[in-house]
């Protein structure tokens, strides 16, 4: 069992890793001090995999749960969900001291973490994610969200969760696609902080797809840099922007291929491959991208854009939520375990886009 700490003052919380711990999160929750009628907001698929474990759980600890499915996909992380969501609490007269448990991916992560941070001003919630994507990255940091048809994630909050429980045993139940996906956002870590745990992947490649304690160490690793990180700046005021590493690309390329049509590890993988690209074009990191999408590559990610004009490309990138003012921020390498932010010219940009139409 691994226990890290996101320090953040009244707001502190832990990160639960633990084979099994999904049928532990009754006792869990009540040692926290949670108590009464608990939301289990979830999809089909994970409800029909976990959620009798869950609700069992959870009534053995003298909670009641009430179970609410939200339909699986990114298209549904949506404000119009989350009304539909809200009317089910009210109807069912959720109170203030009500948790919800995000049990699902980054989607019903962030779509929960939403809800609880604006139905009545902010209720407690539980983060227990069953992607790889979600446990390492989403789950953790509070940034909650629904996405606008205009960009992703544009809607939402800073709320932190009581507790996360990440079980790696639900793994076993995720397509090697989904692994991939969350491969990338461990990936990201590496390159934005950690040059020995990237090496770590680059000789473990073949081992990581599997469940294995490799995959352990890898989610360890990623939330002990992720909890560091918002623990330093929790509403990305500095050091949190370089988390964002590939995901001013990868959002737009999601934006404008049509929500669902890459996995967000997929849209990330090919942001980072072009952030790298970035990064050398500026005079940075030369020999960075050839091993970035070597490693992307072994794990048969993709790591070139689809087909989008160019000026379509910065108009989507222009919403994104790291833009201040005209400029556009991306975080860039310097060298492998180490980034920077700086602001990037249009000039640029149309030259970078460029080179990939003629490739």
């Amino acid at each position: 069992m691994s226990k890290i700490r996101v320090d953040l003052a009244e707001r502190s919380y832990d990160i639960h890793i633990e084979r099994g711990l999904l049928r532990e999160i009754g006792p869990r929750m009540k040692a926290l001090g949670l108590k009464g009628p608990a939301a289990v907001i979830t999809n089909p698929t994970v409800d029909a995999l976990y959620g009798k474990s869950v609700t069992d759980s959870l009534s053995a600890s003298g909670f009641t749960p009430f179970v609410i499915n939200v339909p699986d996909g990114e298209e549904y992380k949506s404000l119009s969900e989350a009304s539909k969501v809200f009317d089910i609490l009210i109807e069912n007269r959720f109170e203030r001291k009500s948790p919800i448990v995000a049990l699902g991916g980054g989607v019903i992560g962030d779509l929960s973490g939403f809800i609880a941070a604006t139905y009545l001003r902010g209720v407690p919630y539980i983060q227990a994610p069953t992607t790889l994507l979600s446990q390492v990255d989403s789950s953790v940091g509070g940034k909650t969200a629904v996405n606008h048809p205009k960009g992703k994630n544009l809607i939402g909050a800073f709320y932190q969760p009581r507790a996360v429980f990440i079980d790696p045993d639900v793994l076993k139940t995720l397509d090697e696609r989904e692994i991939k996906a969350g491969l990338a956002e461990v990936i990201k870590y590496g390159i934005i902080r950690d040059l020995e745990f990237f090496s770590f992947l680059e000789e473990n490649a073949k081992k990581l797809l599997g469940p294995g304690d490799e995959i352990i160490r890898c989610i360890e690793r990623s939330c002990e840099i992720k909890a560091e990180i918002v623990g330093k700046d929790e509403k990305e005021e500095n050091l949190r922007a370089i988390l964002n590493f590939g995901h001013t690309f990868g959002h737009a390329i999601e934006a404008l291929s049509g929500y669902g049509s890459y996995r967000h590890g997929e849209a990330v993988a090919i942001g980072m491959a072009m952030a790298a690209a970035l990064s050398a074009r500026l005079g940075l990191c030369t020999e960075c991208g050839t091993r970035i999408t070597a490693l992307l590559s072994s794990f048969g990610m993709p790591f070139s854009p689809p087909e989008i004009k160019p000026k379509d490309f910065i108009d989507a990138m222009r919403l994104d939520k790291k833009v201040s003012g005209a400029a556009i921020r991306f975080v860039l390498v310097e060298r492998m375990g180490e980034v920077i932010v700086r602001e990037v010219g249009e000039e640029v940009l149309l030259e970078l886009l460029a080179s990939y139409a003629r490739s």
